[in-house]
């Protein structure tokens, strides 16, 4: 009985933190300006003009790659024609610390080819997370993963912020939270 108190009173500050994110189902989105791997700047109020924008917060660089991170970025390039029909543009957003972050998302992008509509952008020394209330400042740690569906109003229409490294959004959650677009 100890160990599993000890363990609750050790997680519940982490849980704390992580209902402490500033943007939910119903807010305006917090606007920002964030620079892609090739170093032009992208804002999300241009991208949610343009169609509904589905913005997926990474752990990005937490002195490793996240190999949750990288299957959730896959799977979310291959539902590309779910997102493409309603003209919906997906921001990744990798955060971590600036003097390795261009390095270290650069090689995490290298797996991947982003389609048209597909966006990765960077966040260094957490400037955008911190405005979201979605840092998980503990060693190793970043970023709470979640995900935003914004729509062309900049209204967010469905939120999901974890406290673990799992737990995160799917294809087929966000996919439903479009359709009721």
């Amino acid at each position: 009985m100890k160990k599993v108190l000890a363990i609750l009173l050790i997680s519940l500050p982490i849980i704390a933190l992580a209902q402490n994110a500033k943007l939910k189902t119903g807010d305006k989105a917090i606007n920002f300006k964030l620079n892609l791997i090739g170093g032009e700047s992208i804002k999300l109020s241009q991208l949610y003009k343009e169609g509904p924008v589905v913005l997926i917060v990474l752990r990005g660089w937490p002195e490793y790659q996240c190999p949750i991170c990288t299957r959730q970025v896959g799977e979310f390039i291959a539902g590309t024609d779910q997102f493409k029909a309603s003209g919906t543009r997906v921001l990744f957003v990798y955060p971590g610390p600036s003097e390795v972050l261009l390095e270290k998302a650069t090689e995490f992008a290298s797996d991947f080819t982003f389609p048209d509509g597909f966006y990765f952008a960077l966040d260094p020394n957490y400037k955008m997370i911190n405005k979201y209330g979605l840092r998980w400042d503990a060693p190793k740690e970043t970023a709470y993963p979640s995900t935003f569906v914004i729509d062309t109003k900049g209204t967010v229409i469905y939120s999901k912020v974890s406290s673990t490294h799992g737990d995160r959004s799917v294809v087929t959650e966000v996919a439903a939270a479009l359709e009721k677009l």
